[in-house]
C-alpha cells in the first residue's frame, strides 16, 4: 500500500507536468523568457539578445510560431513574446496576441530588434534574453524545465537566482522539476488502482478535452503534411489506426501554427498528445466508463514520465517513442490487464522502435508519432498474451525487470545518444 508522502508525490508530478500549453514549447517557452524580460525591464525593450542551447534552437527552427501567422524562429518567438506576450500565461503566453502584435512584431523582425546566438557546450532546455532600453537593462534566465526560471536582474541587481536558492522575490517565477526518477511501474499500477477520483479527475478531464479537441481539429483541416487525415483514407479503420491517426492528427495541427492548447507531458505537447489520445480512442472503443479512463491514462502519464526522467527533457531520442510506450501501458490497463501483462506491454514497446532520433520540432513528428504507436500498440498484444509475454533479459536492452529496462534506455538516451545529437544539430545549424 502507498503512503501517503509516495501518494502525495505522485500527484505532485501529474500537477506539475500536466498543464496546458499552446504551441510547440520550445519557441513557447522562448516567447515567456522575453515576456518575463520585458516584465522586469517594466518597459518596451528597445533591443533583446536571445541566447538559446542547441537544444533549443534544434525544436524551435522548423516549426510555426503559434498565433504570430505563420512566423518561425528563436527571434519570431521572442519578439512576440516581448511585444504582447503575458508572462504569467506561462506556457500559453502566445494566446492573446492581437493582429495589431503580430505586424508590431513582423516590423521589428525587419529591422535590428533582436539579435540571437547559440549558447555553446549547454545541453538540454536553456535560454537566456537580456532586454535593453536606453540605459537600463533586464535579464531572464531559463534552465532544466520550459518554465523553469533560475535568474532574474534588474540594471545589474539580482532578483532572484535560483542556484543559489534565495528566496523568491515578486518578480521570480520558481519552477522545481519534479522527481519522477523514483517512479516504478508497480507503485504506478497501484496509485492508478487507488486514486481518488477527486484528486485526479479535473486533470485528467482537462487533457482529454483539450487534447481530443486538437485532435478533431488534426483532422478537419489541412495542417502540415495531414498524416493523420492520410492515415483514415485507408478502408481499414479499426481502432489501432483510429488511435494512430487522430494522436497524429493533434500533432499535424500542433506543429502547422494551430493556436489551440494541448495538455503536456515532459514538457511536449506532442508527447502529450500521444501518451492520452490513443488510450481515450480506445476507451471509446472498449466501451470503458470515465473512470476506468482516467485512472489508464493515469498510468499512461506517469510510465512515459518515468521514461523521461533518465532520458532528459531534450535529447536525440524521439519523445513520442517514450510516450508511445505510455499508451501502451494505458491501453493494458484499460484491458484489466495484470502488473505482469502491464510491464510486459512496456518492455515489449520499448524494445521494439527504441532507436528513432530527434531531429526537432517540424511537420514530421505526426509521422515519427504514428510510427512510434504502431510498434507500442504491437508491443501491446504481444504483452497482453499468455499473462504477460515480453522479450527477455539480455535481449538488446532488456533488463532484469521492466524498471531496469526503462533505465537501460535512459541510459542510452541520455549518454549514448549524446554525439548523434551533436551530430543532428550541426547537420541542421548548416541548412
Amino acid at each position: 500500500m502507498l503512503s501517503e508522502t509516495r501518494y502525495s508525490a505522485f500527484l505532485s508530478i501529474l500537477r506539475d507536468e500536466l498543464v496546458p500549453a499552446t504551441g510547440c514549447t520550445e519557441p513557447i517557452a522562448v516567447a515567456y523568457a522575453a515576456a518575463k524580460a520585458r516584465e522586469v525591464l517594466g518597459q518596451m525593450p528597445e533591443h533583446i539578445d536571445v541566447a538559446c542551447s542547441a537544444n533549443i534552437i534544434k525544436n524551435v527552427k522548423g516549426v510555426t510560431v503559434p498565433k504570430t501567422g505563420g512566423l518561425r524562429g528563436i527571434g519570431a518567438a521572442a519578439t512576440a513574446g516581448t511585444v504582447g506576450g503575458v508572462a504569467d500565461a506561462k506556457l500559453e503566453v502566445l494566446q492573446s496576441l492581437t493582429e495589431e502584435d503580430i505586424a508590431q512584431t513582423k516590423q521589428l523582425l525587419a529591422g535590428s530588434f533582436c539579435s540571437t546566438s547559440l549558447v555553446e557546450g549547454v545541453e538540454g532546455v536553456y535560454i537566456e534574453v537580456l532586454a535593453k532600453a536606453g540605459n537600463s537593462r533586464a535579464r531572464v534566465v531559463i534552465e532544466k524545465t520550459h518554465t523553469g526560471i533560475v535568474r532574474i536582474e534588474k540594471d545589474g541587481v539580482v532578483l532572484y537566482d535560483g542556484r543559489a536558492s534565495v528566496a523568491k522575490s515578486e518578480a521570480a517565477d520558481v519552477a522545481a522539476a519534479p522527481d519522477a526518477s523514483s517512479l516504478t511501474v508497480r507503485e504506478i499500477v497501484e496509485f492508478a488502482d487507488m486514486v481518488r477520483m477527486d484528486d485526479v479527475a479535473g486533470l485528467i478531464r482537462r487533457q482529454i478535452r483539450m487534447n481530443t479537441a486538437i485532435a478533431d481539429e488534426g483532422l478537419k483541416n489541412d495542417y502540415g503534411m495531414s498524416v493523420g487525415k492520410s492515415l483514415l483514407r485507408d478502408e481499414n479503420q479499426d481502432v489501432r489506426v483510429r488511435a494512430r491517426a487522430r494522436a497524429a492528427a493533434g500533432s499535424d495541427a500542433r506543429m502547422g501554427g494551430c493556436a489551440m492548447p494541448v495538455v503536456i507531458n515532459s514538457g511536449s505537447g506532442n508527447q502529450g498528445l500521444t501518451v492520452s489520445v490513443p488510450v481515450i480512442e480506445y476507451a471509446k472503443e472498449l466501451g470503458a466508463s470515465e473512470e476506468k479512463l482516467i485512472r489508464a491514462l493515469v498510468v499512461s502519464n506517469l510510465v512515459s514520465l518515468e521514461q523521461k526522467s533518465y532520458i532528459g527533457k531534450l535529447s536525440a531520442y524521439c519523445g513520442a517513442v517514450s510516450a508511445a510506450v505510455g499508451s501502451a501501458a494505458g491501453i493494458a490497463y484499460l484491458q484489466n490487464g495484470t502488473y505482469e501483462q502491464i510491464s510486459a506491454s512496456i518492455t515489449n514497446a520499448i524494445v521494439t522502435v527504441d532507436g528513432m532520433v530527434c531531429d526537432g520540432a517540424k511537420a514530421s513528428c505526426a509521422a515519427k508519432i504514428a510510427t512510434a504507436l504502431e510498434a507500442a500498440i504491437m508491443g501491446q498484444e504481444m504483452g497482453m498474451k499468455d499473462g504477460g509475454k515480453a522479450f527477455s533479459r539480455g535481449e538488446g536492452l532488456v533488463g532484469s525487470d521492466v524498471d531496469d529496462t526503462i533505465r537501460n534506455i535512459g541510459i542510452v538516451g541520455s549518454k549514448g545518444m549524446r554525439q548523434t545529437d551533436v551530430e543532428i544539430i550541426n547537420l541542421m545549424l548548416k541548412e
